[in-house]
């Protein structure tokens, strides 16, 4: 027997109409009368090949990408962003203090295993670990889940953790403080689970192919290196009967001009990205297929606040005020980016930044500025600032270099150097503190300014510019125990400011999402700011 209509059709070579009397036993968000493709295999790209696909090993977005489709957490995110029940079915607290999530008794693991609430303590423990060395365990300690900071720091057991089977589908998890946002958090990545009985088998090794089991919509099915990363449904996964996609690829392309040529021949069904110099004919000329949506990301430059001269301030406002990110914006990427004069983008819920005194200037008035710093901390033509710029490797990220570049140059009379580096060679780089100054981008891992503005926090091993400062962190440790809303948006107000005065990175601009879509791709979510799409809500629609 079929599991339900979409395999029959399927299976058979035929296109199928879904009919509203069946709407909701088919494919989620199917439209009535949506007429399905014979084939129903998407091919998407990734910007780069992922680190790893350990949710405890990774920080990076296209990471996140593909462990969105294989693993799943409490709770996941519809096309407009909302937070929706994933594993856990249902939730509740008193006190946004002590937190108890109910879960799917038909939740399992690709082999067969239930999902239990011991799988995610295993997993929350796993996370915070000092042996693991996650790069984003400071994420559950802003969750202020208990004794998540001590554990991290080496100073408490893991099993001390706030978090608690108290039977096989019912989790609970304590927090320090009152967090109203807390479920949000739990939609990240690092906060997913992994299976213990595979990882302690395989250690390392638990994520290729042929050991890899998840509790996600899709399972490894190969994985090539620098070539492909391939996915099939899992049969055991608890909404299976709704996925409509037979197959999920993920390329690892680069270079945005090769991308948009595969994507324009057929072989790919939307993009990671487009690339800048091609946007404008692109939208002429496949206009059905160019979406830009907003975008919870910043793009910014990055000091290294530890090396001399960087940390000067002097010399970090110069360099940041000779940035015409008008130029950027409009000239360079000219998508609908906005220029960037604070950290947390102004598409953040609840957020209502105050433009800072440098971002009111006109660019003649900031330039002027800049020279005026840079000559007064020591820097001159007899004298000038020489350094390197890092950026992970890609067209889009090198024009942007290379424009900047120019700028100093021009402006200030500065030599600099660009390096790209390949994306785990880069973030090790980062990680490292083995850089002058830095291409960074950070995109929110949940709607709250906080997702932001915690990354400078000193306590944040993700803080890859090593700014400390003990004002700033106080700053955040009262916005992110504040439970009064007015307070905390003034809280992070007051946190944008100190960095403007800082100025421990250079804020660029706000990103949007520009891509190519194939028309052809169903349930594409175009209202979602975190960008996170999942394969399980995708279909490809008969031409």
């Amino acid at each position: 027997m079929y599991k339900n209509k979409i395999t029959q059709a399927l299976l058979l070579g035929a296109s199928l109409t879904v009919a509203a009397t069946s709407f909701s036993t088919l494919a989620a968000d199917v439209p009535a009368g949506t007429k399905l493709a014979k084939a129903q295999e998407l091919v998407r790209g990734n910007g780069t090949e992922v680190a790893s696909i350990d949710p405890h090993k990774t920080e990076g977005v296209p990471e996140s990408h593909v462990i969105r489709d294989l693993l799943e957490g409490l709770v996941n995110q519809d096309a407009d962003g909302n937070t929706i029940p994933g594993v856990a079915k249902s939730w509740e607290t008193a006190d946004n203090k002590t937190f108890v999530f109910h879960l799917r008794e038909d939740a399992k693991w690709s082999n067969g295993d239930p999902v239990t609430a011991e799988d995610f303590v295993y997993s929350f423990q796993r996370a915070v670990d000092p042996n693991t060395a996650s790069p984003y365990s400071w994420y559950l300690e802003m969750t202020q889940m208990v004794n998540a900071a001590e554990i991290i720091a080496g100073k408490a057991d893991k099993e001390t953790l706030g978090v608690k089977a108290l039977d096989a589908q019912t989790l609970e998890v304590k927090l320090t403080t009152p967090l109203p946002y807390f479920v949000m958090m739990m939609g990240h990545t690092t906060v997913k689970p992994v299976h213990k009985a595979t990882v302690e088998k395989f250690g390392d090794q638990w994520t290729k192919p042929g050991n890899f089991v998840g509790n996600g919509a899709f399972v490894m099915d190969k994985w090539v290196v620098n070539e492909r990363i391939e996915m099939v449904p899992n049969k055991q996964y608890w909404d299976n009967a709704k996925t409509v996609l037979t197959k999920v690829t993920y390329l690892p392309i680069e270079n945005q001009v090769a991308e948009m040529n595969r994507f324009l021949s057929g072989e790919i069904d939307f993009t990671n990205e487009l690339p800048n110099e091609h946007f404008r004919r692109l939208q002429k000329d496949h206009k059905e297929s160019v979406s830009i949506q907003g975008n919870l990301c910043s793009y910014y430059y990055g000091f290294n606040n530890a090396k001399a001269p960087f940390d000067d301030v002097r010399v970090r406002k110069a360099l940041s005020y000779a940035i015409d990110r008008d130029i950027i914006t409009k000239a360079l990427l000219g998508q609908g980016q906005k220029p960037a004069y604070f950290l947390t983008p102004e598409i953040t819920a609840n957020f209502n930044p105050e433009l800072p005194a440098y971002g009111q200037l006109s660019q003649k008035e900031r330039n002027e500025e800049a020279a005026r710093l840079l000559a007064e901390a020591g820097f001159d033509k007899g004298n000038p600032l020489k350094f390197t710029l890092l950026y992970n490797t890609s067209e889009n990220h090198k024009k942007i270099a290379a424009a900047i570049q120019s700028m100093w140059k021009k402006t200030l009379g500065v030599d600099v150097q660009l390096e790209n580096q390949e994306w785990k060679t880069y973030l090790d780089t980062r990680r490292q503190g083995n850089f002058d100054v830095t291409r960074a981008g950070w995109c929110g891992d949940y709607n709250e300014a906080s997702s932001f503005l915690s990354l400078m926090q000193s306590n944040n091993s993700s803080n890859d510019p090593k700014y400390f400062n003990d004002e700033y962190d106080a700053i955040m440790d009262k916005a992110l125990l504040s439970t009064n809303d007015a307070e905390r948006a003034q809280l992070y107000i007051d946190a944008e400011q100190k960095l403007a005065a800082d100025m421990p990175i250079a804020p660029i601009y706000q990103y949007v999402k520009a891509r190519l879509v194939n028309p052809r791709v169903g349930g594409f979510p175009v209202n979602n700011a975190e960008d996170k799409i999942f394969s399980k809500d995708l279909y490809i629609k008969a031409e």
